[in-house]
């Protein structure tokens, strides 16, 4: 029997590509911008006492996270990541000058949405695994509520593994409110749902991911219902969705917790196509949430809570309300 060379077989195994999403709670540079009233609060002089060396200290623990995302898997890290909770532009590039990434490489794609607090939803990407081709954003528009602002929505379209791919990024409204609030993440919902639609219209071979916070679970109607997203596999089409955390949070997993109740607001969801054993192509292997130890409360009444940047307005040297949450892709590359 002729034994195979080595070289032969390793350019047929399959490689590993992630995808990945972090809330970043409040990522606020110190300089107070005169036509942003939100980030008054998060000065030297306002009620978070936000001096630079809190905003640096900030930036290495959110590179500290980001450096270790899918490398159990991926040696270079995620391929792109999504981004909420960012005051502008310069707060990403201060953070990809900040060790332990700053050898990435990681490029940005951000625009200025009209968030009534200011922030803003963006994303970071690796050129050695993703080309950049195009990114626009959809406003948040309701007819019947002309003068509410929130996020935009950003659609980040390259090339991963040689493959067309589409990132989806969002951050739904928030749950202020209470069950009224749920018409506009269902009207954000119906939006990425028409970009969805839209882009398998002009190609039913382009992998998309939908990835953010929507400040809803996984079964909520938003999720469900309006996006389609299913829980299990076999009920999804090739031109459907998949909630690829869904039985994540059925296991109790979750990526925030709130009066001692796991929510999995941080959701990964995927275009049916990217589902299936042909791994000549592109396919979904698994998702997680990146819940290490080293991003949780190790005491006190939020023992076992993410380990926030701030409790009340006491600085805890922490990373983020949300724990960041990943999607992971195979293809056998020839």
């Amino acid at each position: 029997m002729k034994r195979q060379r080595p070289s032969q077989f390793i350019l047929r195994r399959p490689r590993v590509y992630a995808a990945a999403f972090y809330n970043l709670e409040n990522l606020w540079d110190t300089v107070d911008d005169p036509n942003n009233e939100g980030d008054d609060d998060f000065t030297p002089e306002g009620k978070y006492e936000w001096t630079q060396t809190k905003y640096e200290q900030k930036l290495q623990n959110i590179a500290k996270v980001i450096s270790q995302l899918g490398r159990d898997y991926c040696p270079a890290g995620p391929a792109i990541i999504g981004i909420s909770e960012v005051e502008n532009r310069k707060v990403l590039e201060d953070l990809t000058k900040t060790a332990p990434i700053s050898g990435t490489g990681y490029e940005i794609v951000h625009f200025e949405s009209p968030d009534h607090r200011g922030i803003d939803v963006a994303a970071l990407y690796n050129p050695k695994l993703f080309k950049l081709i195009d990114a626009r954003t959809y406003p948040f528009n309701k007819p019947d509520m002309p003068h509410y602002k929130t996020r935009d929505i950003l659609l980040v379209s390259g090339i991963l593994a040689g493959e067309p791919f589409h990132l989806i990024v969002n951050h739904w409204p928030s749950r202020y409110g209470g069950s009224a609030s749920s018409p506009l993440r269902e009207f954000a919902a119906s939006i990425v749902k028409h970009i969805g639609d839209s882009i398998h219209a002009q190609n039913p071979e382009a992998k998309v991911l939908i990835v953010g916070d929507l400040n809803d679970d996984p079964f909520n109607k938003s999720c469900s219902e309006v996006l389609g997203a299913k829980k299990n596999i076999k009920e999804v089409k090739p031109d459907g969705y998949y909630n690829a955390t869904w039985k994540l949070y059925d296991q109790g997993i979750g990526s925030l917790c709130y009066q001692n109740q796991w929510n999995l607001f941080d959701q990964q969801i995927i275009s049916g196509n990217l589902i299936g054993k042909d791994r000549s192509t592109l396919k979904f292997w698994k998702s997680e949430v990146f819940n290490r130890p080293f991003l949780l409360q190790k005491e006190g009444k939020y023992k076992g809570y993410p380990l926030r940047t701030f409790s009340g307005t006491t600085f805890q040297n922490g990373f983020s309300d949300h724990l960041p949450t990943l999607t992971y892709f195979v293809k056998v590359m020839k």
